[in-house]
Parts: structure tokens; C-alpha cells; sequence
């Protein structure tokens, strides 16, 4: 049985569909890539998943059960955590007190404790940023927010973590450390990924399974290098073609 579900998912918005009769499956442990064109439905895809968003039609499932009936601020604590396309931090925080909120919000009460903050420091050791953890997060290079947010999700010790363009403001070396990192850190901590992300070359390396959408619709959905060679894909790319080279 998948880890995370979604059956028949459809939105509107004021008559734009932005998700059509969508169904996907992320097995647990594995890391899948859902990528498609911009405006493709994959951010709102994420905040149906996290409850941001009431689908009009279809379910989401973790394990097992319907996340519908789940309140945003619990997702959390149903074992999914997420970063964000925009980085999403408390500026006027430390880095220490940012990924302390993912460590409060994963236990059993949101407050401050030993074991919390343990959490926080290990997991800032983990990503390599303890030695920032006492700077403010506001005038951080956007690279390193980005870490950042990532360790706030790691903290809450997810069974899932959606991550939303975390490759972004990255240079092409830094992309590449990237990719091995999270694939090290889903083998060490055992958590599955649903990953969505612009490098191509990333998505096809580090996948197990790539689901590709277009205009709220699924295209295609497969093994990285079945997705890179479908025509509807290399289509909705504007004719634009994926490294065969990447997988």
C-alpha cells in the first residue's frame, strides 16, 4: 500500500481547473518527482496534500486514511512536513528558533522542551548550519534559507516531506550536492520524498518515480527515463528536451 494517495483529485478555482481528475501514488521510502511546466497544478497539488487547500472532488490518503477531515495545523503531526517554492521563515528569529518550531510542532504539545531543542540542534548539525545557529534568519543568503526550511522540516521527523523547488537560487555545482544529499538523508533517516523541482537533470537523478502534470492534468507517470523520452512530456516542455544522460 502507497504511503501517500491521491484519488481522483479535482480543484477549481472560479472556473479554472487547476487540478483535473489527478491520481498519484508515493510509495514509502522512495523518492518520487512530480514535475511539470509552471502553472502545471504541482504547488497546489502540495496544498491539497497539507490541507491548504479542500480538493472539490477525490481523497487524499496517508496511510491509508483520509487526510480531508485533518486540519492544516495537524498535518504536522500526522507525519508530513513541507518547504515552500517562497521561503517561508520567521525573519526576526534565530536559526536555532526556526527549526525549533518544526521540532515543537512534530511532538505530542507545541512547547519548548530539552528534547526539542535537542532535536533542533542535532538536525542543524545534520544540514551543516549549527554554526548559524544563533543568526537571525533575515539577511541569510537565500541558499542558505533554504537549508534552513529544510531542517525545519526535518525536525518534525516526517514520514513524508514535500519539498517545492528546493533547489532553487542553487548553482549548478550546489544543485548537484543537493541531490546526493537528499538521497543520503532519505537512506539514513528513512523518510520518503515527493519532490517537486525545474532541474530536470536533479528530478531524473534522484527519483524513483516521476509523475508529470500539465494544465492540472496527469500526462505521464513512470520511471525516470520512460518519463524523459515521452513525446507528451517533451511536448508540454515547449519542445524543450530532458537529458536522456540525467537518470
Amino acid at each position: 500500500m502507497a504511503l501517500l494517495s491521491l484519488r481522483d483529485v479535482g480543484l477549481r478555482f472560479a472556473g479554472i481547473v487547476a487540478l483535473d481528475d489527478v491520481s498519484l501514488d508515493v510509495d514509502e521510502g522512495r523518492i518520487v518527482g512530480l514535475i511539470g511546466p509552471n502553472g502545471a497544478g504541482k504547488t497546489t497539488a502540495f496544498n491539497v496534500i497539507t490541507r491548504l487547500y479542500k480538493p472539490d472532488a477525490g481523497d487524499v490518503l496517508f496511510d491509508g486514511r483520509s487526510l480531508l477531515r485533518t486540519p492544516a495545523h495537524r498535518i504536522i503531526r500526522r507525519g508530513i512536513a513541507r518547504t515552500f517554492q517562497n521561503v517561508e521563515l520567521f525573519p526576526t528569529m534565530t536559526v536555532l528558533e526556526n527549526v525549533l518550531v518544526g521540532a515543537r510542532a512534530g511532538g505530542r504539545a507545541f512547547e519548548l522542551s530539552r528534547a526539542a531543542r535537542k532535536r533542533a540542534e542535532e538536525t542543524l548539525e545534520l544540514v551543516d548550519l549549527d554554526r548559524l545557529a544563533r543568526r537571525h534568519a533575515a539577511g541569510l543568503p537565500f541558499g542558505t534559507l533554504k537549508r534552513v526550511e529544510l531542517a525545519r522540516a526535518l525536525a518534525s521527523k516526517p514520514r513524508l516531506l514535500l519539498l517545492d523547488e528546493p533547489a532553487g537560487g542553487l548553482n549548478h555545482e550546489e544543485v548537484e550536492e543537493f541531490g546526493a544529499f537528499i538521497s543520503r538523508l532519505r537512506d539514513e533517516l528513512k523518510f520518503t520524498v515527493l519532490l517537486v523541482e525545474h532541474h530536470m537533470n536533479l528530478v531524473m537523478r534522484v527519483s524513483d518515480h516521476v509523475h508529470v502534470l500539465n494544465f492540472g492534468r496527469t500526462i505521464a507517470s513512470g520511471p525516470p527515463q520512460d518519463v524523459q523520452r515521452n513525446p507528451r512530456v517533451i511536448e508540454a516542455y515547449l519542445g524543450g528536451e530532458i537529458d536522456e544522460h540525467a537518470a
